[in-house]
């Protein structure tokens, strides 16, 4: 009777085993760079920093250096601008973002936490800042939703979370959109000062 019942209970193990979905494989950090290449252009939507704190947006991203580099622009032509720069770095995915209030934190993607559809970077360092201490955009992510753009920036400080910078985007239209040189921006591209509160450009997005 014990062996029927052992034998039992090792058929019903192995079958909840093979119910299980199998873990998804990492994310290719290569493929995830030709993925943010197709972001090029201009994309405007809106940015928030909290329930009470939204506001137009304008984020442009660009192919530099002979296609090895992607660089996005936040609030171009604006006092607001900043700028993030990806790349590979071997066989990782990495960036820096040079943050408004003066520090370069660093990033690395999280390939066993992202999806094709949604890459996640965690943070692996920086320049001008102390983690334990000062502000700092600390992780995010980048979900591509068809059309749109959703980007989810955790901003950090006294060691601990204290936000996010959330941009809301969709591409602009040929007839709307700024062009793509980052030095130039048409200038209708940008928003207006007074609609940007003055709590916003703390850290990354």
């Amino acid at each position: 009777m014990n062996r029927f019942v052992a034998v039992a209970s090792f058929f019903v193990a192995a079958q909840s085993l093979a119910a299980e979905p199998s873990a998804a494989a990492p994310v290719d950090s290569k493929a995830a760079f030709e993925r943010l290449k197709t972001l090029a252009g201009d994309w405007q939507g809106q940015a928030s920093h909290g329930p009470q704190q939204s506001f137009p947006a304008t984020v442009t991203y660009r192919l530099a250096s002979n296609g090895t580099v992607v660089m996005e622009t936040l609030m171009p032509g604006t006092p607001h601008e900043m700028i993030s720069m990806y790349h590979l770095d071997g066989g990782e995915l990495v960036m820096t973002h040079y943050c408004g209030i003066g520090n370069q934190p660093r990033m690395k993607l999280d390939t066993t936490a992202s999806t094709p559809n949604e890459l996640k970077f965690a943070f692996v360092g920086g320049t001008n800042l102390d983690p334990a201490k000062d502000g700092h955009i600390h992780a995010g992510a980048l979900k591509f939703d068809g059309p749109a753009l959703l980007a989810d920036w955790t901003f950090w400080a006294g060691g601990k979370e204290m936000g996010h910078n959330v941009f809301n985007l969709k591409r602009a239209s040929a007839t709307t959109a700024a062009p793509a040189s980052v030095a130039a921006p048409a200038p209708a591209a940008a928003p207006a000062p007074a609609a940007r509160p003055a709590a916003a450009p703390q850290a990354k997005h």
